[in-house]
Formats: structure tokens, sequence, C-alpha cells
């Protein structure tokens, strides 16, 4: 009898977990995992908000609510994660604050464009050199993620412990099908919870993927485009977001074009935080000096949030359409 090779266990054991996670997550029932997703996404995005605003000297008190925020929904995306009931609660009413709070300071940063000398009438110098206009609505990706999160299904295990392995996948993906309702007087809110916002996730990806190109583009403009890699995210932005776009009416889009843009996005954003990093490291003092260097060197979280347009473009592509 030829002797198991554990290469092959260990590849059919991926592949059954990876069906068994698309299914989860084409019928809604990812909660838990969106949940903890978006609250590392808030502290990720709040430190980078954090140094930014320190360079601002905090100038005004509104400054603080984004770093306030941030740890607050990790701590409710930590607890959405072990518990159903604060990722209905807890969870939601910070995420709902965040999106308030990243259109209020879009308000604010536009304010302060129009403040500089020559205000609107200097567009492109103002823009560059002042306060990044589309960075709180940035901010504000981990606070869709946490009240899209607040609307889906936990993972439930199996019901009978007692069933043949061989037959208990099937019976587990029986019982994880929708009851279908019928179509008149359907709401959104069952549609997020039956996975059906592909559609409504597409539309989500495509606004906040041309918000990062744009913050790509003057931040690298700044450095006079040094380096060739810095033409990248530039790039692909506009590629994911007509990605996405036509994932809104096409179906075909959003099983080809939109993961194969979002992959591209979410590669690209993981070079540029090692770029950045290494950015801060080669400043004067290096590591020696990591507050400083940090605060005053690339964005190091900045290529990370185009990762997480990525990463939301990918998801868009494993839901099923809206009816």
């Amino acid at each position: 009898m030829a002797k198991p090779n554990p290469l092959d266990a260990l590849l059919g054991t991926i592949v059954r977990d990876a069906i068994a996670a698309d299914a989860e997550i084409r019928e809604g029932r990812f909660q838990k995992g969106l949940s903890l997703v978006a609250g590392l996404s808030s502290i990720l995005s709040g430190l980078e908000v954090t140094y930014e605003h320190y360079r601002g000297s905090y100038g005004q008190r509104v400054m603080y609510t984004p770093v306030i925020l941030s740890p607050a929904l990790l701590a409710a995306g930590i607890w959405g994660y072990r518990n159903r009931r604060a990722a209905q609660t807890a969870l939601p009413t910070i995420s709902a604050l965040i999106l308030a709070d990243g259109v209020i300071g879009f308000v604010f940063h536009v304010r302060g464009i129009q403040r500089k000398p020559g205000g609107w009438r200097l567009p492109v110098a103002n823009v560059i050199m002042g306060p990044p206009i589309f960075a709180p609505l940035l901010f504000g990706i981990s606070g869709y993620l946490g009240l899209m999160a607040a609307f889906l299904r936990r993972t439930e295990a199996p019901s009978d412990l007692s069933v043949h392995p061989a037959i208990r996948p099937l019976q587990t993906w029986m019982e994880m099908r929708p009851v279908e309702a019928p179509m008149k007087g359907r709401s959104w809110e069952q549609d997020i919870r039956e996975g059906r916002f592909q559609k409504h996730l597409a539309a989500s990806t495509a606004a906040w993927s041309f918000f990062s190109g744009v913050e790509a583009l003057y931040s690298h403009y700044k450095n006079n485009f040094r380096y060739k890699m810095q033409w990248t995210p530039v790039i692909i932005s506009p590629l994911l977001t007509g990605a996405a776009v036509a994932a809104v009416f096409n179906r075909r889009a959003a099983r080809t074009l939109l993961p194969a843009a979002s992959l591209a996005a979410a590669a690209d954003g993981a070079l540029g935080f090692y770029f950045h990093a290494r950015g801060v490291a080669r400043r004067p003092g290096g590591m020696k000096k990591p507050f400083y260097n940090i605060m005053y060197g690339p964005p190091i979280f900045a290529p990370l949030l185009f990762a997480a347009c990525g990463a939301l473009g990918l998801l868009a592509s494993l839901m099923r359409r809206e009816q």
C-alpha cells in the first residue's frame, strides 16, 4: 500500500479550506472576519492620520477625533469578532462615527486648501502643498467595512457532528444556503445578509481607488517621481477604478477584470509599503530615530490603504450580484 504523501494532504486541506471560505463569503457568512479586518485597517489609517496631524501641530481640536476613533474601532472590531451582539451594536456605531468624521475631515481639508494664498484660483499648487484633500475619505474605508460587517451573518458550526465525515461538507454547504425570499419587498439589508451586494461593493471600490490614486499622484509629484516605482499606483489606480465601474454594469467584468486589477493594486500596495519603510530607514539616523523619521519621511502606511482598495475589489469579485 502506497504511503500517503504529506504534501498532497496539505494541498488538499488548503483547497478544501479555500472552497469553504469562498462559499462563506458568497453566502454572506463572514461577519467575524470582516469585523477583525475593519478594526485592523482602522488602526493602520489611524496611525497615518496621527503623524500627519502631528506635522500640523494639532492646530484644531477636531484633528484629535480620528486619533481617538481609530483605536475605538479596533476595540469594537475585536469585540465584534468575539461577540455577535457587539458586532451588531458597538461596531456599526463606531463605524458610523468614523464615516462621519471622514466627511467632516474632508470639509476641513477643502477649507484648508481654500485658505491658502490664492485659494482655488491656484488649484494645482494648493492641492499639492495643502492638506491631503482625499485622505479623510480614505480614513472612512474602515468605517465602511465595519458597517458592512454589522449586516452580515456569522459562520455556523455543523449542527450534527455524528454525520459521516464524507457527507458532512455537503450537509454544511446545504445548511449555509440562504432561504430565497420573494423578489417583491426584498430589502437591501437582506441582500447584504445573503452576500448579494457585488455592485454596491464594486462602486465603493471605484470611489476609494480614485481617492487613493489622486493621493498617490500629488504625494509622488512632491518627490518629482524620483523613482519609477512611484508611477505604478498612478497607473494602477485608474485601471482599478475602471474595472470596478465596469463590474457595476457587467457580471463578466466583475469576475475577470476586477479581480485582476485588484490583485495588482494589493501587490503594488505591499511593495509600496516596503519602499516607504526603506525610505524611512535610509533617512539620517535611520531607525535609531524612528519617531522623527516616520514623522517626516515618506508616509509609511499610505501604500497599505491603496492595498486595502485592492482587497475591497477582490472581496467584491467574490460576492453575488443584487437581484
